[in-house]
Parts: structure tokens; sequence; C-alpha cells
């Protein structure tokens, strides 16, 4: 299993070094585009998910991206330096009274362009799992 790591400090902007990385991913691994739109997706809000909700965007904690790749699979762990959050009892973003709301909708996302979504310790690891055979 092929194995590679990037850390960075949680700052939105980052996310461009994580968009590179996944990029770097797809010419690396031969990754197909539809796949490599649901991982782009998918990743990012996860990152994001961990700036400024794990770590609150505070620049002095980090976020890690770990991916993981076999023959069938291609799998992201992401990881912050928060306490983690409830994961079992979110709000449903497509439920009327929260279809107006800004945010809400980045698990949501990830669950619909993942083949397996993974929350672990407490929720401040999140892994995303894309089949590629």
């Amino acid at each position: 299993m092929n194995q590679i790591n990037i850390e960075i400090p949680s700052l939105s902007e980052n996310i461009r070094m994580i968009e590179s990385f996944i990029d770097n991913a797809k010419e690396k691994f031969q990754l197909e585009d539809d796949i490599y739109g649901n991982i782009m997706i998918a990743v990012t809000e996860a990152v994001n998910n961990a700036i400024r909700h794990g770590n609150r965007g505070m620049k002095s904690k980090n976020v890690s991206l770990t991916l993981m790749i076999n023959d069938s699979a291609i799998r992201f762990r992401i990881e912050d330096e928060g306490s983690g959050f409830d994961y079992d009892n979110l709000p449903d973003p497509t439920a009327p009274e929260n279809i107006e709301k800004p945010g809400g909708r980045g698990i949501f996302l990830m669950k619909h362009l993942s083949d397996d979504v993974t929350f672990k310790e407490r929720g401040s690891v999140v892994e995303l799992e894309f089949y590629i055979d």
C-alpha cells in the first residue's frame, strides 16, 4: 500500500496546497476524472471543516492529510487538533428548515461523494474512501 502525508497550518488559504496534493495524486495514480472530482470536493470539504470547526481557524494548530492507496481503493485520512464533535446528531441539510442555511452541507456532501465515510477520535479524524477498481 502506498501512503503519502501532508500537514498544513489551519489557514483557509492553505486549501490550495490540498488541491495541489490531490492533483499530484491524480497524476501519480492515474485516477479517473469522475473519482478525481468527487475526491477533490469531499477532501477539500473535510479539510475546510478541520480548519474552521476542528481547529477553530487557529493557525498554530495543524491539519494532517494522509492518502493511502491499494489496488481497489484510495483512502484519505483528515485529522485536526480539535476536541471533535457529535457526528451522530447532525441536522439534515435537506430538511426544509435547513435548506436556506449557508453551512451544514459538508458532511452530507462527503457521504454522497465517497464510497465510505468513517469518523474516529470523537470526530477529529475523518476517513474518506473511494473505490477505484
